[in-house]
């Protein structure tokens, strides 16, 4: 018999200046299933440990966070992302395959969306190991049902090039595929460059195309602003570079 691989979400919080207590987002019976794991896969060793402890101050944790297996997915993963294949990640399911049960977690949200781990799912599959997606936040999705935009036909291109030209090249290719078939296009981009990208992209939009940002998603701050390109120029409506936010755009 072997173990069990679950999808850990982790709170949208991250590299935030404010958290919010995460039985707000987080149903009990997830943490109580993150609470009993003692094997996890991992973006970020530190980060765990630190998402962890927050667990045990709600649900007492089944093994002391230093006596836990932590085993990170290697750098070039986080660089490169893993969703396309490449990386074997089986020998980072041993532990599973010996009837132990594995978490799986990102920095944020859920594992796999957006975030490395697509690897760690494929190979479960392969092994034979069961692959259980617990309930929580994913951003991509709060993100769209706030916007207002079509949610029955959308895609994810993750990032959008930060160097300029190239930015805009994307910009202008996506508006055109949202515009012609009518799929919402959702990207995020690194919190720092928040200002920089929607000012490309007030700039290079058209004005009745409508565009939206979810920022703090989960968070008392909160908020999202859906106008179309117009509408933006003449709220005055701005992001910070600090909070995770997600942008799309269609018609």
């Amino acid at each position: 018999m072997t173990g069990t691989l679950y999808l850990v979400p982790a709170p949208l919080d991250f590299g935030c200046a404010s958290q919010s207590a995460l039985s707000d987002s987080m149903p009990q019976q997830t943490l109580q299933r993150a609470a009993a794991l003692r094997y996890w896969i991992c973006e970020n060793a530190k980060s765990t440990r630190a998402y962890l402890k927050r667990v045990g101050e709600s649900h007492p944790l089944n093994t002391t966070i230093q006596d836990m297996q932590l085993q990170e997915l290697p750098r070039e993963v986080h660089k490169k992302g893993d969703h396309l294949g490449g990386f074997d990640a089986k020998p980072l399911l041993a532990a599973a395959l010996q009837g132990h049960d594995v978490g799986l977690v990102s920095e944020a949200g859920m594992p796999a969306i957006a975030d490395p781990g697509s690897s760690v799912v494929r190979a479960a599959h392969e092994l034979g190991i069961p692959v259980v997606p617990l309930v929580g936040p994913v951003s991509l999705l709060l993100a769209l049902a706030a916007s207002g935009l079509n949610g029955q036909n959308f895609a994810f291109v993750g990032y959008v090039p930060s160097e300029p030209s190239e930015r805009v090249k994307r910009i202008k290719e996506l508006e055109s595929l949202a515009l012609k078939s009518g799929q919402t296009q959702i990207f995020i981009e690194t919190p720092y460059r928040n200002t920089a990208l929607l000012q490309s992209l007030l700039q290079t939009l058209q004005t009745n195309t409508r565009l939206a940002t979810s920022s703090g998603l989960t968070l008392a701050t909160a908020c999202t602003h859906s106008q179309t390109v117009k509408h933006w120029k003449h709220s005055g409506w701005a992001l910070d570079n600090a909070t995770p936010t997600v942008f799309a755009l269609g018609r």
